[in-house]
């Protein structure tokens, strides 16, 4: 498998865990010549 392929499931698979794990907040994806070279999550947590 080639490392475009390797790269390109592992960040699915991160992003998969990421929607699974956040209740509130934000993910970002930052693009940088048509790749995703960055991914951030800004999590709140809600006080009732």
């Amino acid at each position: 498998m080639d490392k475009r392929k390797e790269n390109h499931e592992a960040t699915i698979e991160n992003l998969r865990k990421l929607l699974r794990d956040i209740q509130y907040g934000s993910i970002t994806l930052v693009v940088q010549d048509n790749y995703i070279v960055q991914i951030e999550k800004n999590e709140k947590i809600r006080l009732k």
